[in-house]
């Protein structure tokens, strides 16, 4: 040992003394070349944007009464700096120092009595496809936000079939589609498919979309205009016991079929042509929003979705980023074996503002429209819900190519069956090609019980959560569909705390009858206090504050896959903020929710909210 020890000493006195007599010569022409290469036309846009301090001032600082990064090893500040768009510093004034007395810069503290936090994320949406249908006539039961302010809802069965009469006879003699969306039959029970639209119109089109577009209820003017026939074998067109159309039409790909006649009528008030993507982000605005994922990428069109979304994110003043979630089922019906390859192109193209990023596949149907696939003991009338876009017995299958090409996967799961399904396939492909970080991602996550939660864990999963449901949907599902166990336990967050499993929140806005409010979010989480706003659906359920903030800001860009980027106040990341009245950590609980959104910093840009 000794003589190994010696033997390589001597020899590595040349190295030592070239290496030192290297050292100081690099040093020498580093210092006299240092403003050259500070100043170089390869340099990063924030090296340059540093060095021009000397002429400007784009060093931000914005002080506030509060600032809470959601970083652990610094959860609280004071200020925080802004250059380029991006955080150079967070901490005080005093510790900024080094970098406030070298570079031009100004103090703005305009958000000295309010909170600072990371700009909110909702991380499942549904802003362009939605856009489009959420500008026609609407039926929902609850009032809803409009182009034009507030839409009144229609509380009942008696209420849809009313306001539906009305808009017909206010049209006049017209064969022009009339398109409704919102009705829930869990609210408001009823049927509607031909015999109740016919009912209304023999001559006027009537297409319904549920508040979700999992169903599409038509009269018979509306069934001759989608060419679809009696003799029918897609899976999901309903029949009457004669063999004949009943007008109701289930998941893909029956829905698109019953859909396909309206789409450019849909889709012109959509995107940003139609001022739909405006609208829809200025109501993430309002909640705090800067970044949301859009779960269906491609289900209208690829081309031209992605065309308008580019429009919109290069307006300075479109307040949130954007990132496209692609649909497989719209992705392989387009694009067939290049499904991958195209995947890929799209990649090419993505930017801080607007980006794609994974694939989004369906196992089941819809919760509030009662077509979630459940275990044992089934509904409550003893039926069970709706498979989807892709068959189980084929899932593996379908979906291994995007896992061999790391290709995020997103997997709709309702009921606690489809979470069963989603879990096998995970399992199957990584038994296949086994992986650690792939953020395969459950979405909705309703119903579960707590060794799936294990196993999600087991598994490497993440999980999105639609929680929203525990305040507006489990008292009504205690006798709809579901029954009271699985009703009072939509989505147990608890179980996945205690597993370690990371967890984001989401709305589904606006396919699903719950508001897009992050706060709104998190205080379910934190307290699961149900409509009636005095039951506590299980408890043991209820996560932290601190936990539930997460699932709306750095956990959430986790699930995404954009942590690096967004979701923490920490220097390098995009300096997007949501600007609060009051302090969600130190309110009690039960009042996060109405701690009122003063608007958001995007990039450094301040964007107030309007009422």
């Amino acid at each position: 040992m000794r003589k190994l020890f010696n033997r390589n000493s001597v020899n590595s006195k040349p190295f030592i003394k070239k290496s030192l007599s290297t050292i100081c010569a690099s040093a020498f022409l580093s210092i006299g070349a240092q403003s050259a290469f500070a100043n170089a036309p390869n340099e990063p846009d924030w090296v340059q944007a540093l060095n021009s301090t000397k002429e400007s001032s784009p060093i931000t600082v914005y002080t506030a009464k509060n600032i809470h990064t959601m970083y652990p090893g610094q959860p609280e500040a004071e200020a925080i700096a802004v250059l380029d768009g991006k955080i150079l510093s967070v901490g005080s004034l005093e510790s900024m120092q080094p970098w406030l007395t070298r570079y031009e810069h100004s103090i703005d503290d305009r958000f000295a009595d309010k909170v600072i936090m990371p700009g909110f994320i909702e991380p499942h949406t549904h802003m362009y496809m939605s856009a489009g249908f959420m500008s026609s006539l609407y039926i929902g039961s609850m009032d809803w936000p409009g182009r034009n302010g507030t839409n009144p809802g229609s509380p009942t069965h008696d209420d849809v079939i009313a306001t539906l009469q009305k808009a017909i006879d206010e049209g006049g003699d017209t064969t022009e589609p009339l398109i409704a969306w919102g009705f829930d039959p869990a609210i408001h029970g009823g049927a509607l498919d031909r015999t109740a639209l016919d009912a209304i119109s023999t001559t006027r089109p009537i297409f319904v979309i549920g508040f979700a577009p999992h169903f599409a209820f038509l009269n018979s003017q509306a069934i001759a205009m989608t060419g679809v026939k009696d003799d029918s074998t897609v899976e999901g067109v309903f029949k009457d016991k004669d063999g004949k159309l009943n007008g109701v039409f289930n998941e893909v790909p029956a829905v698109p079929m019953a859909l396909r006649p309206i789409f450019g009528q849909m889709t012109a008030s959509g995107g940003i042509n139609g001022d739909g993507l405006r609208f829809m982000a200025d109501i993430a605005k309002k909640a705090g929003i800067t970044t949301t994922a859009e779960l269906m990428y491609g289900a209208i069109d690829f081309d031209d979705e992605w065309a308008q979304s580019v429009v919109a994110t290069n307006d300075p003043n479109f307040p949130v980023r954007l990132m496209l979630v692609a649909d497989v089922h719209s992705l392989e019906q387009k694009y067939g074996d290049k499904a991958i390859e195209t995947y890929k192109e799209m990649q090419t193209r993505n930017t801080d503002n607007l980006w794609v990023n994974g694939v989004k596949v369906l196992t089941d149907g819809s919760l509030p429209l009662m077509s979630s696939r459940v275990g044992f003991p089934g509904y409550l009338d003893g039926t069970n819900g709706s498979f989807n876009s892709i068959p189980w017995d084929v899932m593996t299958e379908n979906l291994m190519p995007y896992w061999d090409n790391n290709i995020p996967i997103h997997i709709h799961a309702n009921g606690d069956n489809a979470l069963d399904q989603a879990l096998d396939t995970l399992e199957n492909l990584q038994n296949a090609q086994p992986k650690f970080d792939h953020r395969y991602s459950i979405e909705h996550f309703s119903m579960s019980n707590q060794m799936q939660a294990r196993r999600i864990k087991a598994l490497g999963a993440v999980v999105s959560a639609n929680v929203y449901f525990t305040h507006f949907r489990s008292l009504l599902h205690t006798d709809q569909a579901y029954g009271p166990d699985r009703a009072s336990g939509l989505a147990r967050l608890g179980d996945l705390e205690r597993e370690g499993v990371v967890f984001g929140i989401h709305s589904d806005y606006p396919q699903v009858a719950v508001p897009m409010l992050p706060l709104t979010g998190a205080w379910t989480a934190a307290n699961r206090i149900a409509e009636d706003n005095k039951t506590v659906q299980q408890p043991e359920q209820r996560v932290s504050v601190e936990r539930a903030l997460r699932a709306i800001t750095i956990d959430a860009a986790y699930v995404l896959g954009a942590e690096n980027k967004i979701g923490s106040l920490e220097p390098g990341k995009l300096a997007d903020f949501a600007i609060l009245e009051e302090d969600p950590f130190t309110v009690d609980p039960v009042d996060i929710k109405d701690i009122e959104v003063w608007g958001t910093v995007l990039s450094g840009k301040v964007l107030k909210a309007r009422p």
